[in-house]
């Protein structure tokens, strides 16, 4: 496995065993457009540091709160809004605003 990062870089097997799933669960968030790997097929599908992160985020929410897909989808999307507005209101707090 080579270094994660934002550069795509993880197989879909890579990513599936990283995230203790099986590679069927990985096409199924792709196909739901959750995860977006560089590629033009599963068999040529790279994916980048964040997209496993996405990943493992989806597992985490279908095994604690019982999300369908399309769940899973709104939360992380929902999720992700909330860390950008963090970061936005840090940025403004440490400059005085």
């Amino acid at each position: 496995m080579t270094v994660i990062g934002a550069e795509p870089c993880l197989s879909l097997a890579e990513v599936a065993r990283a995230s203790s799933v099986h590679a069927d669960y990985v096409v199924e968030l792709v196909e739901e457009g959750i995860v977006e790997p560089e590629g033009q097929g599963p068999g040529q599908w790279r994916f980048s540091g964040r997209c496993l992160t996405r990943v493992r985020k989806a597992v985490r929410l279908q095994a604690d709160l019982g999300l369908n897909m399309a769940g899973v989808g709104l939360a992380l999307q929902l999720l992700e809004q909330m860390e950008d507005m963090q970061i936005r209101l840090n940025s403004l707090l440490d400059n005085g605003i």
